[in-house]
């Protein structure tokens, strides 16, 4: 079924034009290293846009090699702060994203930016693997999609799924899911003492547990379960999966909006056994039911296991059937608007058992539509601005999936 078949391809068309004639030009003078080489709001980001429609006839390739050049003006970063949205990793995924068609297009610098890549990989692992020995807390930005392992994780297992850097983040991710004893309590491995905005405030005592796929540990489970998938396995993978799994299980919520997770687990919820959050927030991708429900129909797919598929599943169409739910997204942005909903239903029910979701697709696309002409973005950036609801509107557009895959940074294929 084409979710877009009840909408104009022209309507799509033309809001997707838009958005690319704005951003046709790079900023001048560029953006310092560190704004430009960011997927989230830099040109790395923004040039994801071009190559997708470069790649699918409906933009140019001067304009997407005009986007590389300015995320790579300055030199690259490779600092212990590089990130799969930022620096090295950032500019190696938007580079192999552009090679789709033509993976000799960037011959010159892939090479030396993979070993940038992989030689960041190994120093983090190396310092996480330190700081687990010691039996210490994690910060989020050791092992998030956004900041940490699991998201350079997403671009070696797209990109270079036999590279031994790939493997030593998998094993790493194995021994995060393992409980920590801290204060004289047993919490999971990625308990961290920071408050949701990765801060120590005092309004989080004793931290928190986070389970959103942006800065939680549904990534690391979505990362993990597309490993196993595509056949890169390392020892412990199952049970890690097993094990996120059982703590998602601990803290899902049943109730008249349908099945649902809190975005955290506090210190008091923790000891009280009950979550603070009396109902499913906005539904967003970057810590709503779509991203974690998405993560665990993957987790199910992996494990053959069509109980937490279905789960999984029911868990997603019934929060796109509650206006209460879907009143709460505020912008159209692929992080936790309209975009990454209608992105991450997508392929949600492409994967899915029956239709249930595919049904409800073409009205959560017209919102999106909607709502992307009515309302103003944060920006042009790819996580919260205007390039990343373009390139959802590309792929719905074409009725395909991405042709750069450049959904992959997302870790939701």
């Amino acid at each position: 079924m084409n979710p877009a078949a009840s909408t104009p391809i022209a309507r799509i068309d033309n809001a997707m034009a838009a958005v690319a004639g704005r951003l046709a030009v790079p900023p001048t003078p560029p953006d310092r290293p560190g704004q430009a080489q960011s997927l989230a709001d830099g040109a790395a980001g923004v040039a994801l846009l071009h190559i997708e429609r470069a790649l699918t006839g409906t933009g140019t390739w001067n304009t997407a090699h005009d986007w590389l050049r300015a995320a790579a003006h300055g030199g690259v970063l490779a600092d212990v702060g590089s990130s799969l949205f930022r620096g090295a990793p950032a500019l190696a995924f938007a580079l192999h994203a552009a090679t789709t068609d033509k993976p000799g297009r960037y011959d010159k610098a892939q090479p030396a930016l993979h070993r940038a890549v992989t030689a960041l990989a190994h120093r983090r692992t190396d310092h996480a693997l330190v700081r687990i020995t010691r039996a210490e807390l994690p910060r989020m930005a050791e092992y998030d999609v956004i900041s940490g392992l699991t998201g350079i994780g997403a671009h070696l297992l797209r990109h270079a799924p036999d590279d031994d850097a790939l493997g030593r983040i998998l094993t790493y991710l194995v021994r995060l899911t393992e409980p920590l004893h801290h204060h004289g309590e047993v919490v999971p491995g990625w308990w961290t003492e920071q408050d949701p905005h990765a801060r120590n405030s005092p309004a989080f005592p004793g931290g928190h547990a986070n389970l959103g796929l942006a800065h939680g540990i549904t990534g690391p489970l979505a990362l993990l379960a597309l490993a196993k998938l595509r056949g890169t396995i390392v020892p412990g993978h199952l049970d890690a999966i097993e094990r996120i799994n059982t703590w998602l299980d601990r803290w899902r919520q049943h109730d008249n909006n349908g099945t649902w997770w809190p975005q955290w687990i506090t210190h008091q919820d923790h000891r009280t056994g009950r979550p603070g959050q009396p109902g499913p927030l906005r539904p967003s991708w970057c810590y709503g039911t779509p991203g974690l429900a998405r993560a665990q129909q993957l987790a199910g797919l992996a494990l053959n296991d069509p109980d937490r598929r279905r789960l999984a599943e029911n868990a997603l169409a019934a929060c796109l059937t509650q206006p209460d739910q879907l009143q709460r997204l505020s912008d159209t942005s692929l992080c936790h608007g309209w975009a990454g909903l209608t992105l991450t239903a997508w392929r949600t029910a492409a994967d899915a058992a029956d239709p249930m979701i595919s049904t409800l697709l073409p009205a959560v696309i017209d919102q999106l539509l909607h709502h992307a002409t009515t309302t103003a973005d944060s920006g042009d950036g790819f996580l919260e601005g205007r390039a990343g609801v373009a390139l959802v509107m590309c792929a719905i557009a074409q009725d395909a999936p991405p042709t750069s895959g450049w959904d992959a940074c997302l870790l939701i294929t």
